[in-house]
């Protein structure tokens, strides 16, 4: 029994001395792994002159390693100026542009990229280029000049202190900015203009045209920065802009619906004076599409506290409707600009401008065809001189948006189309609607672009229909003649109800009475429900 328990020991001894053994030969092997990192690799690695980058090879696997940077860089503690075998290094730029710093690495075996890769690079010795933008400091810059009566630009104002250029209330200057530095953020202070303070982000090196509307001798601050490496600098000139009076008379460029159905925007070439604003000088007189004339209480005329040209009228207990007659007047009193020219009297001017909204921006309808190709809007097979056409959805010209339908009508053609969903083939399925109701009226406009009117002869024109249960007499939408305006957008519609509640599709239907073929361009649909007075 005591020689039993004895080899018992002995064995148990072994295992464990063997154990011990296998222990001490196993070999952790490291993985060949590329991993490089910059302190400024979430913001493009692009830094000021002077500022500091910092590089770091967070590798495993390495032997060995090399940095290097350009001459117009160093290394900071580099152990050869531009070169350093560091896993960290500090670098810094004596140049702006667009630099390449390229670390060398040798690995003990094949290595896997820092992308999120399982597979790994077939080789030992990797090259990595790291791009470095340098920008110089922001050196705001700015060009400001007349503006000739035709619109052109004029001579360049003096940017100097004390200069007091001189400009007349209510005319434009034209100012281009033009900073060097790549700043992504600018801020204008403009004493004495219609914006005193005006910010331009998107678009740097567009031109911004500013209206000086206040008398008196003002000053100018214009900032360019930064954010990211930040930076900014600051142009301020005493002085500027001396705002002299002006002889032209004020006129009323524009009357419409303000904000509310209570309230009338009377829009002047430029700003009023509170002061001299008087509600007893202002009547309104209201006519109804059933023959009658209201002439409603005035609650007040005020000047709007950001649009200094803008007076509003409240009327009060009563309110507007889409289809009356609103008429303004105004007898001469105090009514005075800023640059103290006095109003003239207004007599019946008609407000033209209702507040209204286009029902199919909330449809299906693609109203500004951005989103719809010419399939959508496929021939309906009348025939005859309505086959006579081609659609074609285009970048070529658009009215608002990008995109717009591109017509061709044939000499004595036409077109007739519908708005429809097409399937995978392109053919179409079912209509695309909108809602309407039946007893209310509704204006239904289209915008046209004219490219080539060619030789109109006769009936020319564009309809809007609609299915189902159109008024085929609905009369033109749009008539051509060779008055009608080449080149530009050109707004039409026409007063229209429907005949049933519910859903209701688009048709256009065009004529061309003409020799040539007539070439144009559609955009921006429109459906308004008009308030109708009871």
């Amino acid at each position: 029994m005591k020689n039993l328990k004895y080899l018992k020991f002995i064995f148990i001894f072994s295992l464990l001395l063997l154990g011990c053994n296998e222990d001490e030969s196993i070999q952790l092997i490291e993985p060949n792994h590329r991993v490089i990192v910059t302190s400024e690799m979430n913001f493009e690695n692009t830094i000021n002159i002077g500022e500091h980058i910092d590089f770091a090879d967070l590798s495993r696997g390495i032997q060995s390693r090399l940095w290097t940077f350009p001459s117009e860089a160093a290394i900071i503690g580099g152990e050869n100026g531009n070169t350093s075998s560091k896993d960290v290094v500090k670098g810094t730029f004596t140049k702006s542009g667009v630099f390449d710093v390229i670390l060398n690495q040798t690995f003990n075996g094949n290595v896997y990229p820092n992308e999120d890769s399982t597979e790994p690079i077939q080789g030992r010795e990797l090259d990595t280029t790291i791009v470095v933008t340098v920008l110089a400091p922001v050196e705001a810059s700015f060009q400001m000049n007349y503006i000739n009566e035709d619109g052109t630009t004029g001579a360049p104002l003096s940017l100097n202190d004390n200069a007091e250029n001189e400009i007349v209330a209510s005319k434009f200057v034209r100012i281009t900015q033009n900073s060097n530095g790549s700043p992504t953020n600018f801020r204008w202070s403009l004493q004495g203009a219609k914006t005193e303070f005006l910010e331009v982000v998107d678009d740097p090196d567009a031109e911004t045209d500013v209206r000086y509307t206040k008398l008196g001798t003002w000053d100018l601050q214009f900032v360019a920065a930064r954010t990211r490496p930040t930076d900014s600098d600051t142009i301020y000139i005493k002085n500027f802009i001396k705002v002299i009076p002006s002889t032209e008379p004020v006129t009323l460029d524009r009357v419409y619906e303000y904000e509310t159905e209570t309230k009338i925007g009377l829009e002047f070439s430029r700003e009023i004076d509170p002061a001299t604003v008087v509600k007893e000088d202002f009547s309104v007189a209201i006519e109804t599409n059933a023959g009658a004339t209201i002439v409603p209480e005035i609650a007040g005329v005020t000047v709007d506290p950001n649009e200094g040209n803008i007076v509003i009228i409240e009327l009060a207990n009563e309110i507007m409707y889409n289809d009356d007659l609103v008429k303004v007047s105004y007898t001469p009193g105090t009514l005075t600009t800023l640059d103290l020219v006095a109003s003239e009297a207004i007599i019946d001017a008609e407000l033209t401008d209702f507040i209204k909204i286009n029902l199919l921006e909330s449809s299906a309808v693609d109203y500004s065809f951005e989103t719809t190709t010419e399939k959508n809007w496929p021939y309906l097979g009348w025939g005859g001189r309505f086959e006579l056409f081609d659609t074609t959805v285009s970048r070529d010209q658009a009215r608002t948006g990008e995109k717009s339908l591109y017509i061709e009508m044939e000499p004595d053609g036409g077109m007739i189309i519908g708005n429809t969903e097409v399937d995978d083939n392109g053919d179409p399925t079912d209509n695309i609607n909108f809602t309407v109701e039946k007893g209310v009226t509704y204006e239904m406009g289209i915008w046209v672009y004219i490219e080539d009117l060619g030789n109109v002869t006769g009936e020319a024109n564009i309809r809007l229909y609609w299915r189902p249960g159109t008024n085929w007499g609905i009369g033109d939408n749009f008539t051509f003649s060779g008055t009608t305006p080449v080149g530009e957008w050109v707004y039409s519609s026409a007063i229209v109800s429907f005949s049933a509640s519910g859903e209701a599709s688009y048709m256009i239907r065009g004529v061309s009475t003409n020799t040539e073929t007539m070439k144009i361009y559609i955009d921006d649909l429109t459906l308004f429900k008009l308030t109708s007075r009871p």
